[in-house]
């Protein structure tokens, strides 16, 4: 068992083929022929949905597969775009259980903490084949457009224990239109996923940052929490104070903009960053996450990313020793900052020297936390 375990390291595989059934075709040959306990897709979202099931099924028989559309993909090369990429986790060192949340719109705490309670029973029994010390984490996939993220985050983290969550939320490219999660051979709207990964392996969930609070502090006077939508920052339009409190002369509200001046907030005695989705025609802010009235924001300010994340890969290797892979969820506004301010390619360097894959996310959610503008992760020992 324990040659095995050293041989069998997490596989990964990525196929840039425009063809649904041509890109699994690529994938399946990449991931080999030993066995899987289970696999994470994450999937480019200008593929057909039903065509890209189909294709995936006709490739996974009897593989326990989970997945996501994606605003760009983490590969070997660092940032991908428009790539399918697949994540194996091979059976002699894991196990994967999963269980789908369908129609979040009407999500129960009360019964999904049963389900999840459940979950983790199979979890438990389903991975005791592996030896007598096993450690288990939680990955959660949810719908990126569902509003829903914050109350499904902190319901399963409560029905899992001590099993920590990390997660991301499902993207469409910026398009906010259509995010989907792949569960039980097909492509569903407004749902989530939580698979329990098991292995003897050392585990780590992390969350990281990119910036600090600042000066400037703001707050929110009108807002519709449920549409998580903001119409007043400091009794004046919403937008146009956010503008000028954040931005400097000849700026202009954008998605660039976000990315460049986070709004964070103090909450658990840390600062979160509260992403701005979009600016809208009637001077309203539309946010990623919960928002609410009295809301204190203080516009973030950036640190030196790189030195940033050096640290944080040396934290994990001295954490859990030699790492195979790391499994990321980097929001899309990280990856849109990388660029604006040509980072692109150290952050991408650093990515593949430190084997992380994954995708570029709507939202993070670690623990009983969803939040944005994160580098969160799950790193997987050797």
């Amino acid at each position: 068992m324990v040659q095995n375990l050293v041989k069998s390291g997490v596989v990964f595989a990525t196929s840039h083929a425009g063809d649904p059934f041509e890109a699994m075709e690529e994938i399946a040959a990449q991931l080999g022929k030993e066995p899987l306990a289970g696999a994470i897709l994450f999937c480019p979202h200008h593929f057909e949905p039903g065509k890209l099931a189909w294709a995936i099924n006709l490739q996974t028989e009897g593989v326990r597969v989970i997945g996501c559309t994606s605003s760009g993909e983490l590969t070997d090369q660092g940032y991908d775009h428009d790539s399918l990429s697949a994540i194996g986790f091979p059976a002699s060192a894991f196990r994967l259980t999963s269980h789908c949340f369908l129609d979040i719109d009407h999500f129960d705490p009360a019964a999904a903490r049963a389900q999840v309670r459940q979950l983790a029973a199979e979890a438990e029994r389903e991975s005791r084949v592996l030896g007598e010390s096993v450690n288990h984490v939680a990955l959660f996939l949810v719908d990126g457009l569902s509003h829903s993220e914050e109350l499904l985050t902190m319901t399963i983290q409560d029905a899992l224990g001590e099993i920590p969550l990390i997660g991301g939320s499902s993207g469409d490219d910026l398009s906010f239109r259509q995010t989907s999660i792949f569960e039980s051979g097909a492509f569903h709207q407004r749902a989530a996923v939580v698979a329990i990964l098991s292995t003897p392996r050392p585990l780590h969930v992390f969350k990281a940052q990119h910036y600090r609070p600042g000066e400037r502090k703001m707050v929110i006077t009108g807002a519709l929490p449920h549409e998580r939508i903001v119409t007043e920052i400091n009794a004046e339009p919403a937008a146009q104070e956010y503008l000028r409190l954040a931005g400097h002369a000849g700026e202009e509200l954008g998605v660039e903009f976000f990315a460049a001046h986070p709004l964070m907030v103090r909450a658990g005695g840390e600062y979160h960053v509260r992403s701005v989705q979009s600016a809208n025609p009637d001077g309203s802010l539309t946010f990623y996450c919960a928002i609410d009235e009295g809301l204190v924001l203080t516009v973030g300010e950036p640190v030196d990313r790189i030195a940033g994340m050096e640290a944080l890969f040396s934290d994990i290797r001295e954490t859990i020793g030699p790492v195979d892979r790391i499994i990321a969820f980097d929001c899309v506004l990280n990856r849109i900052d990388a660029e604006r301010r040509q980072l692109s390619y150290d952050v991408s360097q650093l990515y593949r020297k430190n084997g992380v894959v994954g995708f570029n996310t709507y939202g993070e959610q670690y623990h009983a936390l969803h939040i944005n503008q994160s580098f969160s992760g799950l790193a997987i020992g050797e």
